[in-house]
């Protein structure tokens, strides 16, 4: 009876159906008061009221903790994918939770009780989901409560810019283009707590008066420039700072030291090389994340054009991580730091060494000078869950076989640099759930395979460019990767080698996502793998390369470049209708 009022829409059933499931009792009697409760609305408006009473009917049930957190999504613009990372240190700057473990658990509870909807399932996030969306029937639902609960005013075109509500929250979308005194005349700006902007920045967007400001997200807004934030440090209720994206940012004034409530500092993506001093005195400061995920060498033409080649390396350098002062060591709270350059000296790792309740790090520029240092320092962070490493030296693994005791609790281990081997000690991460190698071109062989193989909780498994000698064959042995649900291989200009899966190899393997860019590789045995759902296949033929080796002219060059990728996807296809499993294969463009 109840789903035949969602009227077959799948957001009406899916949120109905959430809501049912979290009741205590599930007797007939409730599902029968509950259906005359929809039956009543219904009668006003067949065509629309009745879902959205549904809809209503999830929203009115949520325990009062979860009800803050969906309203504080009518910050986002319509359509708007946002990050788990966002709304979690978001919520917790707003008291919403206590900490990011809390409100990572109200994120997975609204996924559940589908409230809200993933976006991206991740293939190599512990945590699954990397972002949601809000359906729009919800959001008008949570549109319209934050407005009668003064929570949130949107600045956007068409609004009613003469109000002067007292709302907490002030979201600016980018089709705003208001004045001065139209922005001062909207809202009082003593009341509020939080200012998001879409789109181009405006100067005037932050105010003095905006004298308790908690959150100042400014995420990918275009034309913001240093001199825009030089009295950031008047904001001293300031919990929640990013700049991410921002690429006109190239500095953080001294001022920032002043915002001794600061708890997250997320300036990844930006032009930031180095921290000022004053960033010491945060002593409240949980998360600062940095740097930039460019490969070396391969900078933006327009940071490193113009510049002689031995400056350019060194830029890059400095826009992959940033250097942090010498008193980091004076952030006792900090459980998230990355990615900092390490200067090919001590200091900073002996300060690394005391924030003993660091939880996530990321590392630039070991080397044989400071790798023993580095090695002692992280032995000594008992709660450390997760490791990045990047360096340029020859043998990073030699480097890194100096730590003998490697923090027992470490979930995740990302490798980027080039080494002969493993190191020993991954053996010993019996809690190890991810691990992701790039550049390394280790010398994949069977023993290499097993110490992976034989690790009981991995369950992600990451070999990106180089990350292996390419002509070697691999094979996944009968036995081994037990708990290993997706595995992502990315193989680039590989002239011979295969990959073979044994019979019973990878009991629990769902997900495969292969990137095949102008390489000749075999697979088989994927008829094997008996809990595989979906193969995700990306295959790349250049035909300017065909042509260059194999002396083609273009236009045969791209015929040949086409044959080949039917014949390999015809190959994966062929292998997968023999699962028994019946997965699907879905074929991936260029990123």
């Amino acid at each position: 009876m109840i789903l035949n009022k969602c009227n077959g829409l799948p957001l009406a059933i899916l949120t109905i159906g959430g809501f049912l499931a979290e009741q205590p009792t599930k007797t007939v009697g409730d599902w029968m008061k509950l259906d005359r409760c929809i039956s009543l609305e219904m009668e006003m408006n067949p065509k629309f009221e009745g879902v959205k009473t549904v809809l209503m009917k999830s929203y009115d049930g949520l325990p009062y903790y979860l009800k803050s957190c969906i309203l504080y999504l009518s910050i986002f613009l319509e359509d708007c994918t946002v990050s788990r990372r966002r709304f979690v240190s978001r919520w917790v700057a707003e008291g919403y939770s206590e900490d990011t473990s809390m409100a990572k658990r109200y994120f997975m509870e609204l996924l559940e009780r589908s409230m809200i909807l993933p976006t991206q399932i991740s293939l190599c996030s512990i945590q699954g989901t990397d972002s949601c969306q809000v359906h729009d029937p919800i959001r008008d639902i949570i549109i319209e409560k934050s407005m009668e609960e003064n929570l949130v005013f949107r600045l956007e075109e068409g609004c009613n810019s003469n109000n002067q509500g007292t709302f907490r929250h002030l979201a600016i979308s980018s089709n705003w283009d208001g004045d001065e005194g139209q922005f001062e005349a909207t809202m009082k700006l003593s009341c509020i707590r939080s200012l998001t902007v879409f789109g181009k920045w405006r100067p005037f967007y932050i105010s003095d008066k905006m004298r308790f400001l908690r959150v100042l997200d400014l995420e990918g807004t275009k034309d913001l420039a240093d001199h825009h934030l030089e009295h950031i440090g008047n904001h001293l209720h300031l919990r929640y700072l990013s700049l991410r994206g921002c690429e006109g940012i190239y500095y953080l004034p001294d001022s920032v030291g002043n915002l001794r409530q600061l708890e997250t500092l997320d300036i990844k993506y930006t032009r930031i090389t180095r921290l000022p001093r004053t960033i010491a005195k945060l002593s409240k400061l949980c998360q600062l994340k940095a740097g930039n995920e460019f490969y070396i060498g391969e900078e933006r033409p327009s940071l490193a054009c113009c510049v002689p080649f031995a400056s350019c390396c060194a830029m890059v350098i400095q826009a992959y991580a940033v250097k942090v002062p010498v008193g980091i060591g004076e952030l006792k709270s900090l459980n998230t730091l990355r990615c900092v350059h390490l200067e090919w000296e001590n200091a900073i790792i002996q300060e690394i060494e005391g924030l003993t309740k660091l939880r996530k790090l990321g590392v630039f520029g070991i080397d044989r000078g400071n790798g023993p240092e580095f090695c002692s320092a992280i032995s000594g962070l008992d709660r450390l869950e997760s490791l990045s490493v990047r360096s340029e030296v020859w043998d990073l693994c030699d480097i890194l076989n100096g730590m003998s005791s490697p923090p027992e609790n470490l979930r995740s281990l990302k490798l980027l640099g080039w080494m002969d081997e493993l190191p020993q000690w991954i053996k010993m991460l019996q809690n190890l759930v991810k691990i992701k190698l790039e550049s390394t071109e280790v010398s994949i062989n069977d023993e290499e395979l097993r110490i992976l193989g034989n690790l009981p909780n991995l369950s992600i498994l990451s070999f990106k460019e180089k990350s292996f000698q390419s002509a070697l064959p691999i094979t996944f042995h009968s036995g081994l990767f037990r708990s290993l649900v997706t595995l992502e291989l990315v193989y680039m200009d590989v002239e011979v080698g295969s990959l073979e899966f044994e019979a019973s190899s990878m009991p629990k393997l769902e997900l495969l996502n292969l990137r095949l860019v102008d390489c000749k590789i075999g697979f088989s045995g994927l008829e094997f793998l008996p809990s595989i759902k979906e193969v995700r296949l990306l295959v790349v033929v250049t035909p300017t390369l065909i042509a260059l080796k194999e002396n083609m002219t273009q236009e045969e060059a791209e015929e040949e470049a086409r044959h080949r990728e039917d014949r390999v996807k015809a190959d994966m296809r062929k292998q997968l209708a023999n699962n028994e499993n019946c997965p699907i294969m879905n074929e991936l463009g260029p990123q």
